[in-house]
């Protein structure tokens, strides 16, 4: 499907209904575009060496990821990956089963290419989510599981049994300690609370992942990084949602409570990516996720220090076609530099 197409009738379609069904719809049918994935894959993803990295350990066909926050319990994901991403992460996921918080919770904002969720982690539990992961035990593309606690229990001990029912199942964990919208969570990004964290889950056998929030000052996030810095931990997320309204915002809902991604948040995203590589050297892998809907949104953040990116608002406004052209405005930015890979690009505007 071009992208014009799914911009000028598949989304409109869309959003006549509320946003959460909407978006149920798109998981069942990107559940059935599993069945023909080889060809889905053949027409949308983007095969060329000079795309590949390599971060965490893992080797990646792209630098394109989908976030996690879409597909939270796992039951599309290969209907996702023959969309050309080279990494798909679901979740967030919770120890037990959780309904999330009461509805509306999700809400467009077009004017803005943004949305608004406060959704709380609606989860089908680690246990049910880990059994669909089982079933995909063969794959071509790098899959991530992002954990969290339930919403009557923030604390270390959920991290870990969601860590532990998924990471077998999964080529890295993340830890989302930043989400706006469970109780008493970012506070576990206060550097004595994430040490604790990260120092009980130091035994993971897969390579674990921090998902921080944009809204932290400079002296806040060189605090967590040194915490992390200190313990096993093989990159950092650069952002999660952010709990700011910045005044140009011109849709009716920008008031709602919640978490806000998309475009008003590229800006910050990226300011947190630069920051993170400059007082590293570099020596922390950062995805980059905030505002990303085009391959000039993939590249700011590749410049400021990114090693991959990650897409979940964009994806929804641009489409399915959106990682195809992303990945073809990054090969076309190698050509025009005279680059031999995406690699090359990571930390250059820094």
């Amino acid at each position: 499907m071009s992208r014009s197409l799914y911009r000028n009738l598949l989304f409109p379609l869309l959003t006549l209904t509320e946003p959460e069904v909407s978006h149920d719809i798109a998981l069942r049918a990107l559940g059935a575009v599993a069945v023909v994935g080889p060809l889905v894959r053949g027409r949308l993803a983007v095969d060329d060496a000079r795309l590949r990295m390599l971060a965490f350990g893992l080797e990646l066909a792209n630098p394109v990821g989908l976030s996690a926050g879409f597909d939270k319990n796992a039951v599309a994901v290969r209907g996702l990956a023959a969309l050309g991403f080279g990494h798909v992460e679901v979740g967030t996921v919770t120890p037990r089963p959780q309904p999330g918080r009461p509805k509306p919770r999700l809400f467009r904002l077009k004017k803005d290419k943004a949305l608004i969720n406060r959704l709380g982690f609606p989860s089908l539990g680690a246990l049910a989510v880990a059994n669909n992961l089982r079933h995909l035990a063969r794959r071509n593309f790098v899959l991530g599981a992002n954990v969290g606690p339930n919403a009557d229990s923030v604390g270390v001990e959920d991290f870990v049994a969601s860590a532990l029912a998924l990471a077998p199942h999964a080529d890295y964990v993340t830890v989302n300690v930043s989400s706006p919208n469970t109780s008493g969570l970012r506070g576990m990004q206060q550097a004595d609370t994430l040490a604790t964290l990260l120092e009980a889950l130091d035994w993971l056998p897969k390579p674990l992942l921090v998902k921080i929030a944009p809204d932290l000052s400079e002296d806040e996030l060189g605090a967590m990084v040194e915490v992390i810095q200190g313990h096993k931990v093989a990159g950092v997320i650069a952002t999660n949602t952010t709990t700011d309204r910045p005044p140009n915002l011109e849709s009716r809902q920008a008031a709602e409570a919640g978490g806000l991604s998309g475009l008003p948040l590229r800006g910050r995203a990226t300011e947190v990516i630069r920051f993170i590589y400059r007082v590293t050297e570099g020596k922390l892998p950062i995805i980059g996720a905030g505002g990303i809907a085009t391959a000039a949104d993939a590249i700011e953040k590749l410049e400021a220090g990114a090693s991959l990116i990650q897409l979940y608002t964009g994806f929804i406004y641009e489409g399915p076609s959106a990682v195809r052209a992303i990945n073809q405005g990054l090969l076309r930015a190698l050509d025009a530099r005279g680059l031999s890979n995406i690699g090359e690009l990571v930390g250059s505007r820094v």
